[in-house]
């Protein structure tokens, strides 16, 4: 039986959140000890249901890790990939976690073969697994698909090349980049993505001996070397995470402390975003102080890269849009398909209407507590955000999805003044 969280409606968010190491950061770095026989030493690393798949992962190719909290939210990994014998990424670990993928680039830059399990669910052109394919086809990988696996082979070794993505795609940016840092001569990434979980595996890769410049901007120069060496390196804060208690804030009414990062230059777009919805954002010592203003505006949102707003950071802003006064708008430009939590809104007494990739928000004066389910990771604590203004109580279902980029929330919340109740 899985798990489910209950939650008391009418809380008040109010206190200090630390701010874990961002899972979006953590994936890369962790496939990023693929490419080097000495240890990579990660720190900051947020104690994930998403991070022990990767671990998993890397674990069956014959990677050495060990594991050792260092808080409830953060851990520090020590991996060494001196004795890599399988070069397989099974289905049944790659179904749960599309970043799985990940392990591509790597594997065919230090051993020029590999087998990838296509990640379930994920059909050639739906998401943008097809870029992936075609970088590394450019750096002279042959590629073949049989039987939902993805067959790569680079006799000749990884050359360099000047590649254009299509359109931008982070886990294919970081892909490529992993597998041009032991290709032969120069690579250009041109319409790189840009966000800066990019630009924290590429300074991690340069601390590793790699030789890699223009990360954070969309063209990236990566010039191929011999072999990399051990490095230790701190993971980036996790942005999304704290958008999420931003909104939290929002929605009840409340005030939070977000501590760990530089937010303003990793949220820029998102942060406009609530001031304009009328939430107060000053700084504090080691972060930023979100606060309500008693009142959340209608707006505008349209996701897009970064420095865009993000589109992580959209079901938990149509939470709180919910509560509005007047009539917002949300535009989803990233992802297809990435409303279904609107209907669980909706249960909860929401006003939304969508067609094709537009939901058109009604603010509402309640929200009704219900029963609800998580459709996926950042809609499962969009459910929690309007269960926590809601009237009465709400049962979430399906809290896995929660526990794949969120960690602690149980306590986290708790340290704002905030109680909910896991059971199974």
């Amino acid at each position: 039986m899985t798990e489910k969280i209950k939650i008391r409606g009418r809380q008040v968010l109010d206190g200090v959140v630390q701010i874990s190491g961002a899972k979006n950061a953590a994936l890369p770095l962790l496939a990023a000890s693929l490419l080097s026989p000495e240890t990579l030493q990660l720190t900051n690393v947020p104690p994930l249901v998403d991070v022990q798949t990767m671990l998993a992962l890397l674990g069956e190719m014959g990677v050495k890790f060990r594991v050792q909290p260092t808080s409830d939210y953060a851990m520090s990994i020590e991996l060494q990939a001196d004795a890599v014998e399988c070069f397989i990424a099974p289905y049944d670990i790659v179904k749960k976690m599309r970043a799985s993928i990940l392990v591509l680039g790597p594997l065919l830059s230090r051993f020029g073969e590999c087998c990838v399990s296509l990640p379930g669910g994920c059909a050639i052109g739906v998401r943008p697994v097809d870029l992936h394919l075609r970088g590394m086809e450019a750096l002279g990988v042959n590629i073949s698909l049989k039987d939902g696996y993805i067959s790569a082979k680079a006799p000749r070794g990884l050359r360099g090349a000047d590649f254009n993505f299509p359109s931008a795609t982070v886990t294919g940016t970081e892909n490529m980049i992993m597998a041009a840092v032991l290709a032969s001569g120069t690579t250009v990434l041109r319409n790189a993505a840009k966000e800066p979980e990019i630009e924290d595996l590429a300074n991690c890769l340069n601390q590793m001996g790699a030789d890699i410049s223009g990360h954070g901007s969309s063209t990236i120069e990566i010039r191929g070397v011999t072999g990399l060496r051990a490095a230790k390196h701190d993971v980036l804060p996790d942005r999304i995470e704290a958008g999420t208690y931003a909104l939290a804030a929002g929605i009840t009414n409340g005030a939070v402390d977000l501590i760990g990062g530089d937010f303003r230059r990793l949220l820029p777009t998102f942060l406009d975003k609530i001031t304009e919805a009328g939430l107060w954002v000053s700084d504090v010592d080691g972060g930023i102080r979100v606060e309500s203003s008693g009142k959340i505006s209608a707006i505008q949102v349209e996701t897009q890269p970064f420095p865009g707003y993000p589109t992580d950071l959209q079901a938990q802003m149509m939470a709180m849009l919910c509560m509005a006064d007047g009539e917002s708008d949300i535009c989803e430009t990233i992802w297809e398909n990435r409303f279904l939590h609107v209907a669980e809104l909706t249960r909860m007494g929401a006003d939304i209407g969508v067609s094709g990739a537009h939901a058109h928000i009604r603010g509402v004066r309640h929200l009704l507590g219900a029963p609800v389910f998580a459709t996926d990771l950042r809609a499962s604590f969009s459910l929690v955000l309007a269960a926590l203004a809601a009237d009465g109580e709400s049962i979430l279902d399906r809290v896995y999805h929660l526990d794949r980029g969120y960690c602690a929330v149980k306590k986290k919340l708790a340290g704002c003044g905030v109680t909910v109740e896991r059971f199974r």
